[in-house]
């Protein structure tokens, strides 16, 4: 009987840290090129860059060859820091971030749905700044792939 209480409680606990769902964008563009117009569209909305990770080149340097990977972190403290009053936790999931990689002949962009996400520190779906956060993102995703 022990062993089946310990069995639902790991799958409650598993259940409730689901990882948030990905939101995966085609880009007609180059991982380098998605990265710079998504770079270009975070700074021209006010926003900063806080780093960009260049995965190939990193891999490379151990001499493993990996297809174009690069991701971003990237936000603004004016609408970061006030939905950490309401969740500090969601501090482990900013600032926001975005892969773009290659894959065969594709470039796909990608990024966590702010919603899952912020479920999983227990902000609810309708707060202010979270729909700020996902209307952002859908924005300058979505500059980032324009043809």
């Amino acid at each position: 009987m022990r062993h089946l209480i310990i069995a639902a409680v790991s799958v409650l606990l598993f259940a409730g840290s689901a990882a948030a769902e990905m939101v995966k964008l085609a880009s007609p563009h180059s991982v380098a090129v998605t990265m710079d117009r998504l770079e270009a569209a975070v700074k021209g909305a006010g926003a900063n860059v806080f780093a960009r990770i260049d995965h190939q080149a990193a891999a490379a340097s151990i001499d493993v060859a990996i297809p174009a990977s690069t991701v971003m972190f990237f936000g603004s403290p004016k609408i970061g820091a006030p939905i950490m009053l309401d969740g500090i936790t969601i501090g482990l999931d900013l600032p926001l971030r975005a892969l773009a990689y290659q894959d065969g002949d594709k470039v796909w962009l990608v990024y966590h749905n702010p919603t899952d996400m912020a479920a999983q520190h227990g902000i609810p779906a309708d707060h202010p700044v979270l729909q700020k956060i996902k209307g952002a993102l859908g924005k300058l995703t979505g500059k980032a792939i324009a043809p």
